[in-house]
């Protein structure tokens, strides 16, 4: 790498969860030291595994983060890059900023605990220390992820509207649905396709979509922006919508597609 730190051993803390287990196995796969600790964390298990790491990835629910850092914090020392995988970014970020003056990297993956090839995108954002964001980069992509740059507030504009607004909006479509008499006779090909895909979020995820929608400080700004769309569509002006939404397709060499 082209800065002063590379990264040879992590901690993560949340080992036991999804996205934790699959960082562990990357760091092994790719040669890397690295220690795993979960729930319940034993001090100086925890004491030991951030001393000899360089980087302390926080992989737990957002809804965990604050206490996590109070246990964590205590042993963080000037060698120490603290960075987490929430889905949601403003918030943990402050968090870590304020629990600890040392250098903060915020990242997201893009995917779940199992992406497919073409899905390892990890979005990262800065903290104070530029030379921790080129090491957490550089250890990304040697594991195997691609990495963009981004702000905390970029992100969670965008993730309003990528994951909140997808949740929110499947959870009131298919909510206004249910139950309307005989209505499982009229069901098409189309319709099934969305049930399919929103059978896990809704079924299997709902909590975890409901936790980060409340987190993020533009998904309420996100929903009324939708609301206005949907006022449009009531006073029978569909076609102006259809043409925008095929921004989408129309535009999908510029954004990397076929």
């Amino acid at each position: 790498m082209t800065g002063e730190r590379a990264i040879k051993s992590v901690a993560i803390i949340g080992s036991q969860g999804q996205m934790g287990r699959l960082f562990m196995n990357l760091c092994i796969e790719h040669g890397l030291s690295v220690r795993g600790l979960d729930k319940p964390m034993d001090n100086m298990a925890l004491a030991m595994a951030i001393q000899s790491s360089e980087l302390v990835l926080l992989a737990v629910p957002i809804h965990a983060l604050a206490d996590v850092l109070l246990q964590v914090k205590p042993h963080l020392s000037h060698h120490n890059i603290l960075a987490d995988l929430c889905s949601v970014k403003v918030g943990p970020v402050e968090h870590m900023l304020a629990a600890w003056d040392g250098p903060v990297v915020g990242t997201h993956p893009l995917f779940g605990p199992r992406p497919l090839e073409g899905e390892r995108v990890v979005a990262i954002t800065p903290g104070r220390d530029d030379a921790a964001l080129d090491a957490v980069e550089d250890w990304l992509k040697r594991i195997e992820f691609s990495t963009f740059r981004t702000t905390a507030h970029e992100h969670d504009r965008a993730m309003a509207f990528i994951q909140g607004l997808n949740f929110v909006t499947n959870t009131a479509y298919l909510s206004a649905t249910a139950g309307q008499p005989d209505i499982e006779r009229f069901v098409t090909p189309s319709f099934r396709r969305r049930l399919e895909s929103a059978r896990k979020m809704l079924t299997e995820d709902a909590g975890l979509f409901e936790a980060l929608f409340e987190a993020n400080p533009y998904a309420q700004e996100a929903v009324r922006l939708f609301r206005s769309h949907l006022n449009v569509a009531a006073g029978g002006d569909v076609s102006l919508l259809a043409e925008r939404a095929q921004w989408w397709w129309r535009d999908n060499k510029q954004r990397g597609g076929a």
